[in-house]
């Protein structure tokens, strides 16, 4: 099967629903009622059982990869970072195994590159623990690690849309759920710590999904609702929907571009870049001299090669919007093998972040 007769088995229905409910779903008691509702208005007839049977489906077959909430881990504490490094090729496996198995790894990626050609993600609960994790991985691999941590995020939407009907995936609900105003606190609450870890494995597929989180850590469902809503006006939740499995998609070339964008045009340049809709993430990371000339990150997905080609060369033809783009001043690294794929331990990162204060009078 190609890439692009990669989403053939899906229907008209079910195409709408994976375009529709990439973010913006209703946080309501039961919000497939009215997310049924909202489809029926745009022409796709569905009852809320149907709703959450095609939901049910697409998840069990691997169509999605979870339903529920994106959670933004910096906003709920601790930090993550972007590590390279050179592996060589003798050593490749062995040395994979020997990064894999640091559980603050989180994910790990072989890409195409003439030295730098492991990526991992490290996550921990405080900033001076990477140092640690780098130094253990170098002492263990014999080979030097480069951090990369993001000094500015521009953009991170990885919304993976397809052909039919509301293929623009304007879809919102999100204004359905009760009014809410942030609380101002950076830390959380112990019953806020509870949530968010419920909410890492994703919602249950049920009529009530909201009340069953409730049930589990011993809530009530009004407090979970309001709850939700708040981390989303203040960015402790991306947003709430269905999250594609986007290699099922068709979605198979994953290509991390990377730019030498002179100081002074990256302010300019990062918004500009992330007003591209197919470019799903976009940063500013530091170089490292000698080694990393590029300290621009523009992340795209494609679902053919000549697809990926053409969205990469609209990346640096609004480069040259604001500099003489050479090409010594990008490359493309695309994944060739998944090494490692696992959720951010959000467990250890909002634990860390809890106000023992506020645990003193919930006690």
């Amino acid at each position: 099967m190609t890439n692009a007769d990669a989403t053939v088995a899906l229907d008209e229905r079910e195409r709408a629903i994976i375009n529709s409910f990439q973010g913006g779903f209703p946080v309501v008691e039961r919000p497939f009622e009215p997310a049924a509702r909202a489809l029926a208005e745009r022409g796709i007839d569905v009852t809320a059982d149907e709703l959450l049977d095609t939901i049910r489906r697409l998840d069990e077959e691997g169509t999605l990869s979870r339903f529920g909430a994106l959670i933004d881990a910096e906003a709920i504490g601790g930090t993550a970072t972007l590590v390279a490094m050179h592996a060589p090729e003798e050593r490749f496996d062995k040395i994979a195994e020997q990064v894999n198995a640091h559980r603050e790894v989180a994910h790990n990626y072989e890409r195409e590159h003439p030295h730098l050609n492991m990526w991992f993600v490290v996550s921990v609960a405080d900033d001076e623990d990477v140092e640690k994790v780098l130094a253990t991985i170098e002492d263990e691999t014999g080979q030097e690690t480069y951090n990369l941590p993001k000094q500015h995020e521009f953009r991170v939407e990885a919304k993976f849309l397809l052909d039919g009907p509301i293929s623009d995936g304007d879809f919102d609900l999100s204004e359905l759920g009760p009014d809410v105003e942030p609380s101002g606190r950076g830390s959380l609450t112990p019953a806020e710590r509870d949530l968010v870890i419920e909410l890492q494995g994703g919602l249950p597929l049920t009529e009530t999904p909201y009340a069953d989180v409730a049930d589990a850590i011993d809530q009530d469902v009004e407090w979970v609702v309001e709850t939700i809503n708040r981390f989303l006006a203040e960015g402790k939740l991306r947003r709430v929907g269905v999250v594609p499995n986007h290699y099922a998609l068709g979605y198979t070339e994953n290509g991390m571009t990377v730019w030498d964008v002179p100081d002074n045009l990256v302010s300019e340049v990062g918004p500009a870049i992330a007003e591209l809709e197919f470019v799903t993430h976009c940063y500013e990371r530091p170089r490292h001299e000698g080694v990393w000339p590029y300290d621009f990150f523009a992340m795209t997905h494609g679902r053919s090669e000549e697809e990926s080609e053409r969205r990469i060369e609209q990346v640096r033809e609004r480069m040259g919007d604001f500099f003489d783009v050479g090409d010594d001043d990008w490359d493309t690294l695309f994944s060739t093998r998944i090494l490692k794929k696992t959720g951010i331990r959000m467990d250890e990162r909002a634990a860390a972040n809890t106000d023992a204060a506020s645990e003193e009078n919930e006690l």
